[in-house]
């Protein structure tokens, strides 16, 4: 099987080594990360493409994350996350209309052509509640750069582009955690689009 495939177990292991690595753990590198994402008030969130489940963890298990990889389903769980493949996520208790708060996009859109990632969140838009929050997360040029399995770089202009082809309402765009500049050297620069799903 294509090691770069992001539905094999070797990408599941890549990123729980990238996330164990000694010096990311004593430093407590995801601290902004996880201040960020928590600040964010996203409340009962629906993580699609929650991989090990890294966010729902920043979020205290509050969600429900949604992959296609069978092997970073498997983790989450044992991390002790709610956590779904795609079909089983449609048989679960929580695929009822506007069943939860907001809806987070972090670290996908990349892998996917725009109309892949489109068609994707169609798919999970009616399972937000009306005002609800959608937050996209996108890595900048040197994180898009980092990881062979991304397609389709998408920056702002693309990532507006899109929640407005879907209806949703840009609330606010920004660069985290530096500067925008910085995400040409900086591998964890991160685009954030964060919109809102018309009342």
């Amino acid at each position: 099987m294509d090691a770069l495939n992001t539905q094999d177990v070797s990408y599941t292991r890549r990123l729980v080594r990238l996330e164990s690595i000694w010096w990311k753990r004593l430093l407590d590198v995801q601290a902004p990360y996880r201040w960020h994402v928590r600040q964010l008030g996203l409340g009962f969130v629906l993580d699609i493409g929650c991989g090990v489940g890294r966010h729902l963890g920043h979020l205290g298990g509050n969600g429900v994350g949604i992959d296609h990889n069978p092997h970073s389903i498997a983790t989450a769980r044992e991390r002790g996350l709610r956590a779904y493949l795609p079909e089983e996520f449609v048989a679960s208790e929580f695929n009822q209309p506007a069943r939860f708060d907001s809806l987070l996009l972090s670290h996908v859109a990349e892998h996917l052509l725009p109309a892949a990632t489109e068609e994707l969140l169609r798919q999970y838009l009616p399972l937000i509640k009306a005002g609800g929050r959608i937050v996209l997360i996108c890595p900048q040029e040197c994180g898009y750069r980092s990881d062979p399995t991304h397609v389709q770089f998408m920056d702002f202009i693309q990532l507006t582009a899109l929640v407005r082809r879907l209806g949703l309402v840009p609330v606010k765009a920004y660069s985290f955690p530096l500067p925008r500049i910085v995400g040409r050297i900086f591998r964890h620069n991160e685009f954030v689009i964060v919109a809102q799903k018309p009342i």
